[in-house]
């Protein structure tokens, strides 16, 4: 196991306030929020601390500007990095923001969004590596290269201590704070948050969320060195991470109490729960935490308040109309069902008439007329409808068996 540097191996409460308070000008503090649906329907008093409202829309700007502001600005020639999109973007924001140049390799797979927003802030983009972590150690290459200042996404003293601001932030937003759920990927988050807050308060419990799809981090505590899985499928892509840092692993050991996983079904849930009732947009990396209290992977505090961490709110719109798509097929919310109706005037008029009857609202409608076993006279009709839930559909459902169509899945 790596040695730990000084600053990580005996942190200090007073250091950690000191890099919070020294990134004040460009960090805001994000507020906490009381979730009344959320704390009903899992047995416990649920705050939300909303890093998705950060500056760049995540955590991430913490840790960015702390690592650059413990450089020489003026004898650096740029600084680089490798990542799928939330470091990538807050790099570049701080280093605009100090006229550093830099430079981002990213996934081809990174979302076009996140690769504009970099763009945005002045970054330089390159395209390549099949993952974040390909990504890194490209951009590590490149700055030993080039004289170029190598910040890695999460595995480095100076980005940890950057993201302990959230840590340090509950401790003075949330009195009765009992335990907090936050997301890992790296671990630099859960690392610095864990920190901070158990210096603040020992007794404070702090877990951490994994994607199943993508659980590097579990598996590394497991044996207590890192470990590195050969693939990363997860919706969560800003915790799709193979492998935890030689730095953060051995202080999420030492400083969590607890880790679990939650499956992409749950996390999609999640992200369409909070956009819903609290009207909070997340990626999945967001809103693991809540994934985690709402199947019970993680128990709200028997006292006190419970905060779920909403890592970060940069969502490819694509993706999350998808997950809205998904979460009410699974809801049942959104049903696909076929009939057969006359092929003559007024046949599906008929067949709409009783839909609307039933108080379902017809999103998509097509014909089938080339079924082997259908009859001449009849036309098949596959239906994509929108209902008030399971209750709903089953009444639909036997609605139109009592106007007289014989309904299958569509």
């Amino acid at each position: 196991m790596t040695e730990l540097p000084e600053t990580l191996a005996n942190p200090s409460l007073e250091a950690l306030r000191a890099v919070h308070d020294a990134s004040s000008d460009l960090v805001r503090e994000t507020p906490t929020m009381t979730s009344r649906s959320l704390s009903r329907d899992v047995g416990g008093e649920i705050v939300l601390k909303a890093e998705n409202l950060q500056r760049t829309g995540s955590f991430k700007i913490r840790g960015a500007l702390a690592k650059l502001r413990s450089i020489d600005v003026e004898g650096c020639a740029g600084v680089v990095t490798g990542s799928a999109g939330n470091h990538a973007q807050s790099l570049a924001y701080a280093a605009r923001s100090l006229g550093i140049p830099c430079r981002v390799y990213m996934p081809q797979a990174a979302a076009i969004g996140k690769v504009e927003a970099v763009r945005a802030f002045g970054g330089e983009v390159v395209r390549g590596g099949e993952g974040v972590d390909s990504c890194v150690n490209l951009a590590r290459d490149v700055a030993l290269e080039e004289g170029m200042e190598f910040v890695h996404p999460f595995d480095d003293a100076d980005v940890i201590a950057g993201q302990s601001g959230v840590g340090v932030e509950l401790a003075g937003q949330v009195p009765d704070l009992r335990k907090v759920v936050v997301p890992v990927g790296g671990g630099g988050l859960a690392s610095g948050i864990a920190i901070a807050l158990k210096l603040h308060d020992p007794d404070v419990e702090v877990i951490g969320v994994q994607a199943e799809g993508c659980a590097a981090a579990v598996e590394s505590m497991d044996v207590h060195h890192p470990v590195e899985i050969e693939q990363a499928s997860t919706i969560a892509d800003g915790i799709a991470v193979k492998r935890p840092g030689n730095l953060t692993l051995p202080l999420l050991e030492r400083w969590l109490d607890g880790i679990v996983t939650v499956d992409d079904e749950a996390i999609v849930g999640a992200m369409v729960r909070l956009a819903e009732r609290t009207k909070l947009v997340t990626e999945g990396a967001g809103a693991v935490g809540v994934a985690a209290l709402l199947t019970g992977a993680v128990e709200p505090a028997s006292t006190g308040a419970t905060v779920a961490v909403l890592s970060g709110g940069n969502v490819d719109p694509r993706l999350l109309a998808a997950a809205i798509n998904r979460h009410e097929i699974t809801e049942s919310r959104r049903v696909r069902i076929s009939t057969r109706v006359p092929d003559s005037p007024g046949g599906l008029a008929d067949l709409l008439q009783a839909i609307a009857l039933a108080g379902a609202n017809i999103l998509e409608v097509s014909h089938v007329r080339d079924l082997a076993d259908l009859d001449l006279s009849q036309t098949s009709v596959d239906l994509t409808l929108e209902t008030r839930g399971p209750d709903h559909t089953a009444e639909l459902r036997a609605g139109l068996a009592a106007a007289g169509y014989e309904v299958g899945e569509g």
